[in-house]
């Protein structure tokens, strides 16, 4: 069980890492078809859709968009829970 736990804090570690990376690869400017617009093109697929949930109700306030933070922080007390379940 402990294994068990220990792989899904390593995942949302990953998933929180990975919208964190994806949030600063949007202020780059990036060449079309280049590495770095392919990787970025990439991690989009993995966490647009869970950002996109909180889009829907956060609108940008001052040309910012909060809903990685908001994601980030809603990802960790799903976190809390299940770790809490898991062990």
């Amino acid at each position: 069980m402990i294994n068990l736990a220990s792989l899904a804090y390593r995942l949302f570690d990953i998933y929180s890492w990975l919208i964190v990376v994806w949030c600063l690869m949007s202020w780059i400017p990036m060449r079309p078809g280049g590495f770095f617009d392919d990787l970025k093109a990439a991690i989009g697929m993995l966490v647009e859709p869970y950002l996109g949930l909180f889009r829907r109700f956060i609108p940008p306030f001052g040309g910012v968009d909060w809903s990685p933070v908001v994601a980030i922080l809603v990802l960790n007390v799903i976190e809390r829970v299940a770790l809490s379940i898991l062990l």
